[in-house]
């Protein structure tokens, strides 16, 4: 081979913009089908993936090839994320002029196309001319038993009711776990076909397990959506004009997939509905459209409520409080002994023992771990406890996907669809549960239904076994959604989110058990208490439950970078961190000044816990104490012989000295915090320093008037703890203040449930601010005690407490 013969190896110079710009826009659109708001690495991560057939001289550019076509992508999308909101000093920007505030590469995109398959989805869903029907039929339907004798619940027949007849071109359901979301349906399919004929309710489903299982339930025919774009694509296959097109799981689907899907159903006149739940797991292709629509519709949205999986009634309405994230129910599972705590090797010991104690009593179990790695352990584990009892056989065994073998006898999941394998018309399909019948010399296995005796074997190929078959007594969440089984044994880490949580903790009809691990609580940033080394279950499920991890559509992300950026809980961090830098020097050289030695004083100064006794000073001369004196008679007042971090112990010796506002009785002076939490920072300061704190300041004050008004005009559950302000014009004022109080602190710590100030306080910073949020409370209900002219039962202490 010649020289000219050789491929030629790239320089990043050698790449035309043009073709930078081009790849850009490609780039968007990929990531566009599978998301509906991206970030860089997104863009990142698509464009190594478009440019991997290329050869570069030097991994450097590669790299700066890559990084090129993620810029052209990010000008080719939609910013959502809002500019900063106040200025930063100059010691809190980086090189390139950006505020430190915001994490490096933090902006969230869209796309205009994006958004407007978004305003087209809510358009069909607000459209009433779609086919209906008769509201007579509807009745007839839901008054009688199905085939099995089983009546509609009250929740069920009315939202089959408004279904039926609303017109809408699309339409939603939504159900939780266990709440007969099948029964729904199937009442929906005959009442439908006793109005538009036999054949007029189809299925669609995002997986085809999922799909067979649609069919199975109600006796439809069904396709997954992939495949029916597809057959509408080469085929022509379409709707039909009075048709209802059954979506399922319709929580996974990608925004433009839906688009394209209702599209052709309100052009032929069908009705689309789509049946999910917000608050199970999304795919990664999911674009949180389901979630929009379902929040475009405020409280109409036809909703399943009544549980009907669980054995225990307070299971049911506990189920429903971890859907929503209130944080309250954690309290509900440790009462009944549901949750366990420990390091990570003995909650999986743990929640291994008793699931394999549950198998043995002849139950049927499910074993839920975070990750792969962790699933593929469990796997092992009781492959291996099976064959040393003697419930699986020795004899050969083939490798598998994860690195674990099988043989004869082991349950194993399949996770690639293959329709090419198969029996009868059943065929391989991804997530589907096998038992292993047979084991070949050339690598190959022979697998039946589990739960099967007789019939339906298939074999599967070596490659496909090593590549797409594990072990399947352990399994992941997604794994677990749409399982239902007697009891659930769940792992549960600092990571896991809400979504995840909910589904494993919802799978058992009798129990359902979370083994909590507290050894990794300090590895991982907020949401997770990492800043709290006593963490234990209740403060990781606190975490958990706050944390998110559904895809939001891009209209509502709008809205949420909107509310992050500006709520209290980052702007106060912001405020609290540039105070600390700007009153450095003046603190260090109170200290230095304060008759400490030079060594105490820089031993002080170069502590860990100097940051912690600067903000403790910053609230003291926020309490109106005189520092210049009051410092120099604490460190004087014992010596620093015994004394491990001086900076600690000072600290201590501030807070206990000024833990009260200066003065006494009426000639006390009120705090000088803002929206009644966080300490002023006063004093001499550079002027950019200043200017940041004011700005945010004001922020702050605003932000705290917005969420009291906003919640006293939705009539939020909270705000009734304070009772209506007084008449008079200085109680009302008083009242306000003591409501802002509580609002702030509601805002700075993610509060959502209905008590005024939540669960407990996670750490020492807000212990110190629920104190005063309490005050704040317990003043503003007293003026419902004030203000009554006939005696009755006034809010005591305990009143109080339990409203928290």
């Amino acid at each position: 081979m010649t020289d000219n013969d050789k491929p030629m190896l790239l320089r990043a110079d050698d790449v035309p913009l043009d073709a930078i710009g081009e790849l850009g826009q490609t780039v968007v659109e990929v990531v566009g089908e599978k998301r509906s708001t991206w970030r860089r690495w997104n863009l990142m991560a698509e464009a190594s993936r478009q440019t991997m057939g290329w050869r570069f001289a030097t991994m450097h550019d590669r790299e700066a090839v890559v990084a090129m076509i993620a810029d052209a992508a990010e000008q080719a999308s939609l910013r959502l994320t809002p500019p900063d909101l106040a200025t930063s000093p100059v010691a809190f920007r980086r090189v390139d002029g950006t505020s430190v505030f915001r994490p490096k590469h933090s902006t969230v995109f869209s796309s205009e196309l994006l958004l407007a398959a978004e305003d087209r989805l809510l358009d069909r869903s607000r459209t009433t001319t779609g086919p209906t029907v008769p509201l007579a039929t509807v009745e007839k339907i839901t008054a009688r038993p199905d085939a099995e004798g089983r009546m509609l619940g009250e929740d069920q027949a009315d939202a089959l009711m408004k279904i039926a007849v609303s017109g809408r071109v699309l339409d939603v359901l939504v159900g939780p776990a266990g709440a007969g979301k099948t029964t729904a349906m199937s009442a929906l399919r005959r009442a439908w076909e006793k109005a538009h004929g036999e054949g007029s309710v189809v299925g669609l489903a995002l997986s085809a397990v999922a799909a067979q299982v649609l069919a199975e339930d109600l006796g439809i025919a069904t396709e997954n959506t992939a495949k029916w774009w597809q057959n509408h694509l080469m085929y022509g296959t379409d709707f039909e004009a009075g048709q209802l097109v059954i979506i399922d799981e319709a929580s996974l689907a990608g925004t433009l997939s839906l688009d394209r899907i209702t599209h052709r159903a309100e052009r032929a006149g069908a009705k689309v509905l789509l049946v999910g739940d917000f608050a199970q797991l999304q795919s990664v292709d999911a674009g949180g459209a389901f979630g929009l629509l379902v929040n475009d519709r405020d409280d109409d949205a036809p909703e399943l409520v009544d549980v009907h999986r669980f054995v225990n009634t307070w299971e049911k309405t506990a189920s429903l409080a971890l859907r929503h994230g209130r944080t309250q129910v954690i309290d509900t599972y440790l009462d009944h002994d549901r949750i366990h705590e420990g390091d990570g090797e003995a909650m999986s010991d743990t929640a291994y023992i008793a699931w394999r104690a549950d198998r043995q009593r002849g139950l049927v179990s499910v074993l839920v771990a975070e990750t792969r790695d962790h699933v593929s352990a469990l796997n092992q584990r009781a492959r291996a406890d099976l064959i040393l009892d003697g419930s699986l056989k020795p004899g050969r065994e083939v490798e598998l996907d994860d690195g674990t073998t099988a043989g004869v006898g082991d349950t194993v999941v399949t996770r690639r669809n293959d329709r090419r394998l198969r029996a009868g018309k059943d065929w391989v399909r991804n997530g589907d549960t096998w038992t292993i019948t047979g084991v070949r010399d050339d690598g190959s296995i022979t697998i039946r239904r589990t739960g099967r005796r007789f019939g339906g074997s298939i074999v599967l190929p070596a490659a496909y076994v090593t590549d797409h078959v594990d072990l399947g007594y352990a399994i992941t969440a997604h794994r677990a959604q749409g399982v239902t089984v007697d009891t659930a044994h769940v792992l549960v880490e600092p990571t896991t989110t809400r979504e995840n949580f909910y589904v494993a903790m919802t799978r058992g009809k009798h129990a359902n058990h979370a083994y909590v691990i507290l050894d990794r609580a300090n590895e991982h940033a907020h949401p997770h208490p990492g800043d709290n080394p006593d963490a234990t279950a209740r403060s990781v499920l606190y975490g958990v439950l706050q944390h998110v991890g559904a895809e939001l559509s891009a209209h509502e992300t709008i809205t949420t970078e909107q509310e992050q950026w500006g709520s209290i809980a980052q702007l106060a961090a912001e405020y609290e961190t540039i105070a600390a830098a700007a009153q450095r020097d003046r603190w260090a050289t109170l200290i230095k000044s304060s008759g400490l030695t030079a060594d105490q004083a820089d031993a002080a100064i170069e502590s860990e816990a100097f940051g912690a006794l600067t903000a403790e000073l910053r609230r003291a001369e926020a309490n109106h104490h005189d520092l210049d004196t009051l410092f120099p008679r604490l460190v004087a007042a014992r010596g620093f012989t015994d004394a491990d971090d001086i900076s600690s112990v000072l600290h201590y010796r501030v807070s206990r000295a000024t833990a009260c506002p200066a003065g006494s009785g009426r000639a006390r002076k009120t705090p000088r915090l803002i929206a009644g939490l966080i300490p002023a920072a006063d004093g001499p300061m550079a002027s950019d320093m200043r200017q940041a704190l004011d700005e945010r300041r004001e922020m702050i004050e605003a932000r705290t008037d917005a969420v009291l008004d906003t919640a006293r005009e939705t009539g939020e559950a909270w705000v009734q703890h304070l009772g209506e302000p007084p008449r008079g014009q200085r109680q009302a004022a008083a009242w306000r203040r003591y409501g802002r109080t509580v609002a702030a602190y509601r805002d700075r710590y993610g509060v959502t449930d209905d008590r005024p100030l939540g669960s407990p306080p996670q750490s020492t910073a807000q212990s110190i601010d629920a104190a005063r949020a309490r005050t704040a409370l317990d003043r503003a209900r007293g003026f419902i005690v004030q203000a009554s002219d006939v005696p009755q039962h006034s809010p005591g202490r305990e009143d109080v407490e339990r409203s928290l």
